[in-house]
């Protein structure tokens, strides 16, 4: 049981991660557009969004790793 409720948790932090992140670097990419920002900012938001993407497959490794028995 105790497995399943950490699993549960760790889910919805990285289905949390993944929404919020994917909103905020589309929002971030039409704002910087619009005001016409350095692209060097874009690929800073970029960066950005990449590690908490790469946080968030982590989290999914865990899940999964934890549900194989190893």
């Amino acid at each position: 049981m105790e497995h399943r409720d950490l699993n549960r948790r760790e889910g919805r932090l990285a289905a949390t991660v993944i929404a919020i992140t994917t909103v905020l670097w589309l929002a971030f990419q039409w704002i910087g557009g619009k005001l016409g920002l350095d692209p060097r900012y874009a690929v800073l938001g970029d960066l950005a969004a990449l590690a908490a993407y790469v946080f968030a497959l982590a989290q999914v490794w865990r899940i999964w790793r934890r549900g194989s028995g190893t």
